[in-house]
Parts: structure tokens; C-alpha cells; sequence
């Protein structure tokens, strides 16, 4: 059996807004050490895999973009979808290719725009949840959880399955999706349970198998496009069939019901990067903060400022007494927010959707 990468590049990652736009999306940023979070991605996979073994499923108004980032993978290995339905549809896009390509075919689903301190035992887990797959279990990566934190969905570790290249496997018992702060604490207290890391491991046979059982409407959808791969009929086919599948996240439409789910818990030194206070938190990990817990990127001065984040791009940032904040400049919007309330940031971009700011978008 061969293994495949399948990379979700689709996202606009609208928590880290204004520096992440529709058309500079959070994959394509050099948040972290010169790179884009994109070739971040394919950095860490690279040794393990073939650029031909490598597929994104991303939008035509990134694809260019992430092509140019990228240009060792083929660009038939862009998989473009015609707008975003949700992960679900996003993985069943990528099956039904990698599928007719190679029947056997076992595909590790990762994200674009995460970021993984400890590439080495990421690259182990990812060998050893191959060799899992193999046996026909839909593998999970749990995050071993270093916070209660609310804002993640958590797994819970059944029945032992054993150990693979020195990971130990469990049945995946429940799914529980962003809990309460006292819930949370009592499932990391516990130690039975993991963060959802989002990330995938399985044969494609046994994902479509799934989505027939679970998703049983998607999967006419996904046959049809599927009868008409390597054809003149495919992208008209994909364009009319596309809007009619129902949005759905691979969570909710596959993993909590699904049969035969196995969780690996690693510590890999993940981070979602899913808003301000988690970048400034990882840059922070890296070295990048000062002695007062400030966290800067681009050009500051600074009286009376602790635990802010100062990220700009240009122009110098000056700031006077302030303490758990962020600020974030670039050339036509500013944001500042207390750190407590970085998760309205999404808010604030809908509120901007809704008055027409689409410039700003």
C-alpha cells in the first residue's frame, strides 16, 4: 500500500484578520520563521514522501498562490474545489482522486496552516498511524493537551490496541466538541483524553465506505463527480454537482459515528495557530519574547508594555502603558483588542461582511 499526503488549503483563517485576507490567506503567511505556513506543511512531510505523493485540495483563487509556493508538486496534484463545503466534502474530494489513482491507496489528511515544532516525532506518528491504517482503522492524531482549553474538540481513549513503532493506539470511545473550562479541566485531569488535532490517517476504500454509510447523499454526489475523473466531463460535472452538497464538517458527518476509530496521543508541539493569543503563545515557545512577556514582530518602542503582542509590518509601533494586548498593523486596517477577547476577532470580520467592507475582507 502507498501512502498519500492530503493537504486542506482552503481556509481564510478570518481569527487572524487583517493580516489574513480572502486573497492572503493564514497558509500563505510568513508568521513563523520566513516561511509561509504552507511550505511549512510540505517541509515537514518532504522526507517522508514523493512531491507526486503530495495533494492539496484548495479554491482557484488560491491555488496560483500556493502553486508558486510549492512548484516541486505537480500541478495536477492541485485538487480545486469549486467553493468550500467543509472538510467533509474537502476529504471526500481528495479520496475519490487518490482512490482511482491507487485503489490501495492509505491518505494522511493534514491541514495547511498548523504548525509542528517537532517535525522528527511528527513524521514517527505519522509512519506509525500508516501502519494502523493498514489494518482498515480510521486513524486520529490526539494532541496530548498541555491546557483545559475550550476551544479545542477532545477525544476519548477507549480499549488499548496495543503499540505501533513505540506509540501506544486506543479505540477512539467519544468525541466531544470545544467543552466548558470545568469540563475541560476534568478530561485533561483525567489523562483519557486528547486534543483533535484534525488530522487523519486511513485507506480510502475505508473513508468511502464511510461516507456511504454515514453521508449517504454526499455519496451520490461524490460517485457521480467520481465516474467522470480523468474525462472531459469532470469540471462541468463538478461544477453543477458541487452546490448541491451540504456543508459539513468530517467530525460531525463521519469520525463521532464512524466504525473502527483508533486514536494515537503524540506530543509533537502542535499548534493550530487559530487566533492572535496562540501565535503570540507559540512565537513566545520560540524565543521571540522580551523580558516584560512582550511579543514583537516588526518595528516597536515601548514604555510600560507587558504581555502584548506588537505584530506590524511597516511602520513603527509605539505604545505607552499597556498590558495584555494586541496590535496588529498593516497598510490599510488596524486592530487592537485585549487579549481576553481575541476570539470576537472572527465577530468583527462578520460584522465588516455585513456592512459591505468587502475592501477590507
Amino acid at each position: 500500500m502507498t501512502f498519500y499526503a492530503l493537504i486542506m488549503a482552503g481556509g481564510t483563517g478570518t481569527r487572524l484578520w487583517p493580516i489574513s485576507r480572502q486573497d492572503n490567506p493564514k497558509q500563505s503567511l510568513k508568521l513563523i520563521g520566513g516561511r509561509t505556513m504552507f511550505e511549512h506543511t510540505i517541509d515537514r512531510i518532504a522526507p517522508l514522501l514523493q512531491p507526486e505523493q503530495i495533494f492539496v485540495v484548495t479554491d482557484a483563487q488560491q491555488a496560483q498562490l500556493l502553486m508558486a509556493q510549492a512548484p516541486e508538486l505537480p500541478p495536477e496534484n492541485f485538487i480545486i474545489e469549486p467553493e468550500g463545503r467543509g472538510t467533509a466534502p474537502c476529504i471526500g474530494l481528495g479520496a475519490i482522486h487518490l482512490h482511482r489513482q491507487d485503489p490501495e491507496a492509505i491518505m494522511a489528511v493534514l491541514t495547511a496552516d498548523h504548525f509542528i515544532t517537532d517535525t522528527e516525532r511528527f513524521r514517527q506518528a505519522l509512519t506509525a498511524g500508516v501502519k494502523v491504517a493498514q489494518d482498515g482503522h480510521l486513524v486520529t492524531l490526539g494532541i496530548t493537551p498541555a491546557s483545559p482549553s475550550t476551544g479545542y474538540g477532545y477525544i476519548k481513549q477507549g480499549e488499548s490496541l496495543g503499540a505501533v513503532e513505540g506509540f501506544p493506539v486506543f479505540r477512539a470511545e467519544r468525541f466531544t466538541e470545544k467543552p466548558s473550562r470545568e469540563t475541560a479541566f476534568h478530561m485533561v485531569e483525567s489523562g483519557e483524553y486528547t486534543w483533535n488535532s484534525g488530522m487523519f490517517l486511513w485507506r480510502t476504500d475505508r473513508i468511502l465506505e464511510e461516507f456511504q454509510r454515514q453521508m449517504g447523499e454526499f455519496y451520490v454526489h461524490l460517485a457521480e463527480i467520481e465516474a467522470t475523473l480523468g474525462t472531459a466531463g469532470y469540471k462541468p460535472t463538478l461544477k453543477r454537482v458541487w452546490p448541491q452538497v451540504d456543508k459539513q464538517a468530517i467530525d460531525y458527518g463521519v469520525m463521532e459515528r464512524a466504525e473502527d476509530v483508533a486514536v494515537i496521543p503524540v506530543d509533537i508541539g502542535w499548534s493550530d495557530v487559530g487566533s492572535w493569543g496562540s501565535l503570540a503563545e507559540l512565537l513566545s515557545a520560540l524565543e521571540n519574547e522580551d523580558k516584560e512577556g512582550n511579543v514583537i514582530v516588526g518595528p516597536h518602542v515601548g514604555i510600560d508594555t507587558r504581555d502584548t503582542l506588537v505584530f506590524g509590518e511597516k511602520r513603527l509601533i509605539a505604545t505607552i502603558g499597556l498590558e495584555d494586548m494586541i496590535i496588529v498593523d498593516t497598510d490599510d486596517a488596524v486592530l487592537v483588542c485585549s487579549r481576553e477577547q481575541e476570539q470576537e476577532v472572527r465577530t468583527l470580520v462578520e460584522l465588516l461582511e455585513e456592512r459591505g467592507e468587502n475592501g477590507y475582507l
